[in-house]
């Protein structure tokens, strides 16, 4: 019985272990997201695509998700890597206010990101 108890112990401190993360350089940026697709998790459960051209035009595209009727769903902005942060601008989402993120990869094609006004979440490489 006590060896039961141990292994439940031990695997309740593997799940309450945090992830260990890597934050990107802006080479290690560049290198991950240019050319790419990021799926941003989203609140309501779904994956909110965004492409990363790699002539610094970011292309998000919910109009197929089903978050249209919140939101303009596609709008092209401007992408670019300052100060190891990716930055980026679209002409109306968030007002075009800039905002710019610190990235930190979770393991292979996963990432958190941390916007500069505190938000958080997670997305994934496509």
């Amino acid at each position: 019985m006590k060896y039961i108890a141990f292994a439940f112990a031990a695997i309740a401190a593997l799940a309450t272990t945090p992830v260990a993360a890597n934050q990107l350089n802006s080479t290690e940026i560049k290198q991950t997201i240019s050319g790419k697709k990021v799926y941003l998790a989203t609140k309501w459960g779904i994956e909110f695509p965004l492409i990363y051209r790699s002539n610094g035009k970011v292309i998000g595209d919910g109009s197929g998700t089903g978050l249209g009727k919140y939101f303009a769903p596609k709008e092209t902005g401007n992408w670019w890597i300052t100060n190891n942060r990716m930055c980026q601008k679209f002409p109306t989402w968030y007002k075009g206010r800039t905002f710019c993120f610190t990235l930190k990869e979770t393991g292979k094609d996963a990432l958190i990101w941390k916007r500069d006004d505190g938000a958080t979440g997670k997305a994934r490489i496509g």
